[in-house]
């Protein structure tokens, strides 16, 4: 049961590629707000990569790097920048070589120094079920880490979490001991460590998004189904391998969470779920330190969004922002907020042709509150884009 509803969730992005889903009844339409809606890039899935899937990372400057899961020089996917002026620059293509990885489905990370950190879903040494890989600034790529499965893990697809001693956090949907995911830790001389593997069950199945850590070093995820219902929990883990089940999703409440969670200052976390709710679409949530959730939104797969792939992030005042992969005035998805009261607002919706469609990404905000992010199709040649919200 867990293996099939697990691939089944996975493989929905290439499902919404292809096809639009049929919409249950919504309730009223949301108010569009009159946001500023810039398309910075229209991918071709030639050597400039097509279909991105992972958030954006931003330097100081004001470049944005991602990945693309197809295109680049060998078909493989790429990493690449867009600068402030839409310039864009492919900076690795992965396949190659027979070790490199292939099909990343998440963004990077970046230090200090300029080098990106990310995940392959499959290449690598060995099977081909995913790698850690490093680029430098001059673009040159280091394999980190190859996966080989029970009990190491495979097929990595969550965005990965660097802490300051430069040790990269991540997880596995798939393999380790028990063959449910792992959570792993591979640290700056590419020594990878198993720090959990997942037994199913009330355990919790497959770890889908990235990972956050408090400042005591704990970390904190979701896994995809498992738990109680076997539709989904939220985790603590700390650098022990001590783990526990902090909430148990059932429905109503939400079912199969994917994207990553946010935590705020007081402890609170915040997520979505891809499917449940009032009206079976998805969900915003809020999990407080005693395990109370609270739902601040239900989607409809109307007007306002359906099926949230990714996680939020949040501003000062307490406001929330993220993407649905599908809904909106066209049904391609939307940008939304949702405030503190839980009044959720479509900032952006998406249409296709020019803008793009289906943005399973999550997003990235500056400190003047311009939202950065990716759609995986659509936009002028209709492989994705790189674009940027200003509400």
């Amino acid at each position: 049961m867990q293996t099939n509803k697990l691939l089944a969730v996975f493989g929905t992005a290439v499902l919404f590629a292809t096809v639009a889903f049929t919409l249950v009844s919504s309730p009223p339409a949301q108010a569009q707000e009159h946001s500023i809606f810039t398309a910075l890039y229209s991918f071709t899935d030639g050597t400039d990569g097509g279909n991105p899937y992972g958030t954006l990372v931003r330097d100081a400057k004001g470049n944005l790097y991602g990945t693309t899961r197809g295109g680049g020089t060998f078909g493989f996917g790429s990493v690449f920048k867009v600068d402030v002026r839409g310039r864009q620059t492919v900076l690795h293509s992965f396949g190659n070589n027979a070790g490199d990885g292939t099909d990343p489905l998440e963004g990077v990370v970046l230090d200090a120094a300029g080098n990106l950190y990310g995940t392959t879903s499959s290449g690598g040494q060995g099977p081909g079920i995913g790698t850690v890989f490093k680029l430098d600034p001059a673009g040159t790529e280091t394999v980190l880490h190859s996966f080989g499965s029970s009990p190491d893990g495979e097929l990595p697809v969550g965005i990965l979490l660097r802490d300051a001693q430069g040790s990269l956090y991540g997880v596995t949907v798939a393999g380790g001991a028990h063959h449910a995911g792992t959570v792993f830790t591979v640290d700056p001389t590419g020594k990878e460590t198993v720090l959990y593997s997942f037994r199913g069950g009330a355990d919790g199945f497959g770890p889908y998004g990235g990972l956050v850590m408090d400042a005591q070093g704990i970390l904190y995820g979701t896994t995809n189904t498992g738990g109680t219902f076997d539709q989904g929990t939220v985790f603590k883990l700390d650098l022990d391998g001590h783990k526990t089940v902090l909430y148990n999703f059932g429905g109503a409440d939400g079912e199969d969470p994917t994207g990553s969670l946010m935590r705020d200052a007081a402890g609170n976390l915040y997520g979505t779920t891809f499917f449940g709710g009032a009206f079976g679409q998805g969900t915003v949530f809020k999990l407080d330190p005693a395990g109370t959730e609270t739902i601040l939104h239900s989607f409809s797969g109307g007007a306002d969004g359906g099926t949230p792939y990714a996680g939020v992030i949040g501003d000062a005042a307490g406001n929330l922002y993220g993407t649905t992969s599908e809904g909106g005035a066209y049904l391609w998805g939307t940008v939304f907020a949702v405030d503190p009261t839980g009044k959720e607002t479509v900032l952006y919706s998406f249409s296709y042709d020019r803008d793009g469609a289906r943005p399973y990404a999550g997003l990235m905000r500056t400190a003047a509150g311009a939202l950065y992010g990716v759609t995986a199709i659509g936009g002028r040649y209709q492989y994705g884009t790189v674009f940027r919200v200003t509400p």
